[in-house]
This record gives C-alpha cells, structure tokens and sequence, in this order.
C-alpha cells in the first residue's frame, strides 16, 4: 500500500477520536466555598489532597490564583455531595447532636476535619460540614424528660418512633436517656437546632475564637419562665435580660489566663424547680501581646504590701453586677477632648515587667488598660453613662476614678492630677469626670483607662472598636 494511503487513515482517525488534552479531568465532588485569609495550599492539607490534584481538579494553573467567595472542587472525598461548609462551633454543638442533625456519616465528618475523638469538639474551633444533597431538613429539636418514653415524644410530635430512631441512629425505642438530644423534620425552619437541652431555645457566643483579654458574650434564649446561671473558666456569669427577650452574660477573660480549653456551663432553672444543664469547652486563644520595656518605679508602688490590699479593694468594687445597664450602644474614648493629645502610648494586655528603683525587687504581670499620651491638666471624659463607685488616692493608681456602667461593667481612671466626681453621683457620656496627671505609679503624666467585665480586666479598645452586648 501506498504512504498516502496510511497518511489518509491517520487522518480519518484524528476525525472519528477526539484529542482529550491532559489537564481536563472529569473530576467531580463536594464544593468548598474560599473563606478570607485561605490559600491553595493551605486548602488543601486541610482535605489531605495533594495540591496538584486540587489544582487540576479546578483548572487552576497559578496556586496564587484565588479569591474570597470562589468555589473549588475539592477532589477524593468520595461519598460527600454539596456545599462544604465551614463552621466555627458554638455553645450547644457536640458531635453527636451534629451528626444527627446533618445526617453525615461520622466517619466522613472524621476525615475531613481529622478529628481523631469527639473530645476534640469545643467552642471556637472551625469545622468543615457538609450540606449534603439527599439530606433531610431537620429543624425540630427535641429532648425527653424524665421517665418520657420514646413513643410518648413520637405522638407529642406528630410522628413516629421508626422515624426519631432512624434520623438520630438509635439502636431502638429503649435507646434514648432523658435530656438527650433528638432531631426530626418539619416545625420551624429558623429555630435554632443546636445540641442544648429543651429549656433552651438557642444560645450563642459571639465573637470566637474568644482571645486573652476578651470579653465574651453569651446570649441565651430560653422558654418562658427560665433563671439562668453558669460558668465560664473559673467565673460564675450573671445573666441579665435583654431587649429582644434573650439573656445576656458579658464575662472578661484575663489577658494571662494561658491560651487552650477551658469549661463553659450553662444552667436552666425551670419554673416547676427542675434544672438543666448543658457544659462544653471553649477554645481560647492568645491575644499576642508584645513585651513592654522594663519599667523603673517607686519600690512602694511594687510592695505586695501595698499592691496587695489595693488589688483586693478594686476587686472588691467591681464585683457586684448591677442590674441596670446604664449605657447604650457603643463607648467612646475618655481622652475625646483632647484627640491631638491622645495617642496611645502602651496598649492593654502588654506584658510588663516593673523594677524598684534602687533595689532589686522586680513585679511581672501585663498592662491592665490602655494608656492615652497627653499632659496635666487635660479633661478626662466618661466613655458611657454610669454611676460613681469610688472617688479618692490609691498608692499604685494615684487619683482614681471608678464608674460603675451596669451589668458587672466597670471603667477606671487613674493618675488624675485632680478628681472632679464624687461617689454616688451619675453621669453622662462624655461628662468632664476628672484631669490627667502623674500621680500613683507612673514614669510620667498620662490617663490610663481600664475595663473590668465581671470581676475580670478586659481590653477596653475592643468596646471602642464595637458595641456591647
């Protein structure tokens, strides 16, 4: 046969097979959704993909090709279908209540977000969920009381006991425990289908991870007639009512508190005297506070002599949680009437070491507030309305001023070269409360102001930043 006769079915057959070129895989599988601060490769050693794969799976050919919000297919996750989402737990979700409420196998759950116990399931942390396709729509929440059977919560239902074991992976009627909690479809969409027990209709914690020096917000919905109580870290939390029907908790987290889990606890009393609870751990973070130069001081502002029994007294101040909450919205800085003047010369949280002058003694501990730069005489504001807790000289703080802003938050002013409130009286925000010196123990004039959330110190930018609660 002739070379023109092969070169012709050559030809022919580059018409019949299509080229397929080399990068275009038909790869599919469940979607992740590119959140702020991710990257490709980052992406994927969070899936255990290797990021060629990823890339490939994407038609990505530059691994610096990514953007907040874009979709990937995230390749190897066989079995996994829809939206991956992502997740910072909150106060009520446990793994168990997780898994019943988005009906995704453990074991997947486990491999995508390496999970290797359920203990590893605390309050902050982000997670990967999957929002499957063939998933049912569980909305409804609920939780047997005491000597309630099964069957007994099938009928208040509206439905049947093959229906609740099924969606929750019961091994039968007999395997459920009172206060358990149990997931079905139908009722309300936008109820709030967390983990936590019955007397609670949602409970959130804003702002997580919470940081060292953080003030953490609990707020809690309950059915009618609840008292609530509870535990963060090692601090009891008051509950007070808000506005829109929920509770609220505020609670500082002290800026040396050493960053990993730590309990949170709820506790419901129902009207009939009965309670719930509910305690899970929280995740907190470091706050990554510099190092401050050393500090030379008056040894007598250092003594634990004197240091002591006026920590004491502050403690003793702030403790109490007024029901009132006397401010509203956010606060503003008390170092206003001066904005030329007041820079910040040392943040709260940094990490100080202080040395008596002439001596060897030497204090480690952090900064308790934030320090505004400006000279004697300059007018010290209020940062919100409240109520006039102490008024007079300390050894270490000088000239202070203590307002009380209602529900256990506190503001402190000191180094005032002169005190212009007296204890008891009210006042506004933004009213002249006192002037900035160099009294007590300082290297020179300025206005320190410091927040106390609930017995605990906390940054006062972040309430300058944003409102509380």
């Amino acid at each position: 046969m002739s070379k023109n006769f092969f070169l012709l079915i050559f030809l022919l057959s580059l018409l019949i097979i299509p080229f397929q070129p080399a990068h275009a895989q038909d790869i599919s599988g469940p979607i992740y959704i590119v959140q702020p601060g991710d990257s490709l490769s980052s992406i994927a050693a969070r899936f255990s993909v290797s990021l060629a794969d990823l890339m490939s799976a994407n038609d990505i050919a530059d691994a610096n090709q990514l953007d907040a919000g874009q979709q990937l297919v995230i390749p190897g996750l066989e079995g996994i279908t829809g939206i991956l989402n992502t997740e910072v737990i909150n106060f009520g979700d446990s793994f168990r209540s997780l898994m019943r409420r988005t009906q995704v196998p453990p074991s997947l759950f486990k491999k995508m977000n390496h999970v290797v116990s359920p203990s590893e399931f605390y309050v902050g942390v982000s997670m990967i969920v999957p929002a499957q396709d063939s998933s049912q729509n569980l909305t409804t929440r609920l939780s047997p009381t005491k000597g309630e059977s099964l069957l007994e919560l099938a009928v208040k239902q509206n439905t049947d006991v093959w229906t609740l074991t099924h969606y929750n992976n019961l091994q039968g009627s007999w395997d459920v425990l009172p206060g358990d909690t149990l997931f079905v479809s139908g009722g309300n969409e936008t109820q709030n289908t967390s983990g936590l027990p019955a007397a609670f209709v949602s409970a959130e914690i804003r702002d997580l991870p919470v940081k060292q020096g953080g003030t953490g917000v609990i707020k809690v919905q309950t059915i009618p007639g609840v008292k609530l109580g509870g535990l963060l870290v090692d601090h009891a939390l008051h509950f007070f009512p808000n506005e829109d029907g929920t509770q609220i908790a505020l609670q500082g987290v002290h800026a040396l508190l050493e960053p990993g889990i730590y309990p949170l606890r709820l506790d419901a009393t129902l009207p009939d005297g009965s309670t719930q609870s509910y305690e899970q751990s929280i995740l907190i973070v470091s706050g990554n506070y510099p190092d401050d130069p050393l500090l030379y001081v008056d040894p007598a502002t250092i003594d634990p002599a004197s240091t002591e029994p006026e920590q004491q007294q502050l403690i003793q101040i702030t403790t109490p949680s007024n029901p009132t909450k006397f401010w509203d919205g956010q606060f503003i800085s008390p170092a206003i009437a001066y904005p030329e003047s007041a820079l910040f010369t040392s943040r709260y949280g940094n990490r100080r070491t202080y040395v008596g002058q002439g001596t060897e003694l030497q204090i480690q501990g952090f900064h308790t507030g934030l320090d505004y730069g400006g000279g004697t005489g300059l007018p010290i504001t209020a940062p919100a309305a409240g109520q006039i807790v102490f008024a007079g000289f300390l050894t270490v703080r000088g000239n202070a001023t203590i307002i009380d802003h209602g529900w256990g938050v506190y503001s402190g002013f000191w180094h005032q070269s002169e005190i212009q409130v007296q204890v008891g009286q009210m006042v506004q925000q933004d009213e002249i409360i006192g002037l900035v010196g160099g009294t007590g123990r300082v290297t020179g004039p300025h206005l320190h102001w410091e927040l106390w959330v609930n017995g605990i110190q906390a940054d006062p930018l972040d309430w300058l930043i944003q409102a509380y609660p």
